[in-house]
This record gives structure tokens, C-alpha cells and sequence, in this order.
């Protein structure tokens, strides 16, 4: 079954809020950190090296930049999740090693339900601003310490990847600047991160095609400047990762 995407009206600027349902397995790079909650359903993800366990009433916390793929699912399941942009996030979170998970009865996660809460009641900005704001208050007390982060080779890649996402890179460039032969770099970065290293640059290359297109480049002109060869390629992966073509998207927002 085709994921069933409901938008949901909040009052807050910037704050996107959409209930999700589905039972197909989902593997994706957050773009923004987003905060979900299990409305119905059980499943088992990885992130950050490990396996988790997820069901009603559990709180799904991802960065920018985490890797979320389900290993399983109970038929279907749905979330609600909220997205905060950049500009709520700089200065309140920063380099803290989150969890991934917390359960519905987690005291830790109570900030987090009541602005779930919040969000599904439809309550005015006023209210909304406030559970935001106790949120990243929150998120800022919290840190997982036995949260598993990549060894210095992978994190070299990640830093090269990032910082060269319009270049062309290769895998002997990336193996030698993170210091590790260009096997065991592979499945390192597999393991580590969730993707190899090809597909997580073509997702964040996406993910630059996509905020290009919302601050008004056209599709025509957006392939050189995200590292892709041409229009066609930039399609082809656009369609892949997002469901449309860059176009459709341009129309959409």
C-alpha cells in the first residue's frame, strides 16, 4: 500500500505537521530534525547502528541528516510527524547525540507529547509557540550516551561528501581522504550510516535540488548545480526519492 500522506493545518510558520499510513517498509534521509509520534501499528527501524522498537504512543526523534530505515512492520502503521525548520532548531540542539526512541510512558518525552497533543487538537500559535519552545528546551536536556556515532574514517567521508556535494567525487578520493581503503570505507559506511556512500551523496543531492527549487530555480538549471550530470539524471533520482519530477515539486509548493 502506497503511503497515505494527510496534511495537518498548524498555526506556527515554518512547523509542518502530516499524518502518514502505510505498511510498505521506508528508507529515507531526514531533511530536517522531525519529531514523530506512532498512532497505530509496531515497528522495528534502524538509525545510528542499532535497531529500534517503536509502537503507539512512541516518540521518533531524528536530525537532519540521520538515515531512518525500517527492518520491519506489523502491517500498517501510522505517524504523526512534525518537522521544525532550521531556524527553530540552530542554538537549541545543536551537537547533542539524541535518542532515537523514547517510549509513550517516557518521562523524558513528556515536552513532545504535549505538543503532539497540541498539533492534533489544532491549538492556536500562541499555544503552539509554547509547546515548540518547551520542546527544544527538552531536546536540549536530553542525550543518549550509549548512542553509537561513526568511527573518524566514516566521518571523514561524511565531512568530503558534504562539503563536495556540487563535485564529482570518486571512491578512491573519498577512501583515501577518510583513511581507510575504499572496501572496508564501503561497508563501513553501510554499516554505520545506513546507505552506502553513492546513495546517501545522490539523497543529499536531492535534498539541495529540492531547496533550490523552493527558493525559485528553475528545474531546467538545477542539475550542474547540485552534481548531477544532466536533466535526465536529475530526474530520474528526483522521481525515485521524492515520488515527482522536479517540476511537479516546483508546481506544488
Amino acid at each position: 500500500m502506497a503511503p497515505r500522506i494527510q496534511r495537518m493545518q498548524v498555526s506556527v510558520p515554518g512547523l509542518r505537521a502530516i499524518r502518514s499510513s502505510s505498511d510498505e517498509p521506508y528508507i529515507g534521509l531526514k531533511e530536517h530534525l522531525t519529531i514523530s509520534r506512532v498512532e497505530a501499528g509496531r515497528a522495528e527501524f534502524w538509525t545510528h547502528g542499532r535497531l529500534w522498537k517503536a509502537e503507539r504512543g512512541s516518540v521518533v526523534i531524528q536530525q537532519a541528516g540521520d538515515v531512518y530505515r525500517d527492518a520491519r512492520r506489523d502491517g500498517s502503521i501510522t505517524y504523526q510527524i512534525l518537522s521544525f525548520p532550521a531556524d527553530a532548531v540552530d542554538g537549541a540542539v545543536g551537537d547533542i547525540r539524541l535518542p532515537s526512541c523514547l517510549a509513550g510512558d517516557d518521562a523524558r518525552g513528556a515536552a513532545f507529547q504535549r505538543l503532539h497533543d497540541a498539533v492534533a487538537a489544532g491549538a492556536d500559535r500562541f499555544t503552539l509557540a509554547c509547546a515548540i519552545a518547551e520542546t527544544m528546551v527538552a531536546l536540549a536536556e536530553i542525550e543518549d550516551p550509549g548512542r553509537r556515532e561513526p568511527t573518524r574514517p566514516v566521518r571523514r567521508a561524511l565531512a568530503m561528501i558534504r562539503e563536495r556535494l556540487a563535485e564529482t567525487v570518486t571512491l578512491d578520493e573519498l577512501a583515501q581522504h577518510a583513511g581507510l581503503d575504499k572496501f572496508h570505507l564501503c561497508r563501513a559506511f553501510r554499516a554505520q550510516i545506513g546507505m552506502p556512500p553513492h546513495a546517501y551523496l545522490t539523497r543529499l543531492r536531492i535534498m539541495q535540488a529540492k531547496e533550490l527549487l523552493a527558493a525559485g530555480a528553475k528545474p531546467k538549471d538545477i542539475a550542474p548545480r547540485v552534481g548531477l550530470y544532466d536533466q535526465s539524471q536529475l530526474n530520474r533520482h528526483f522521481r525515485r526519492i521524492v515520488g515527482m519530477t522536479p517540476g511537479q515539486f516546483a508546481r506544488d509548493i
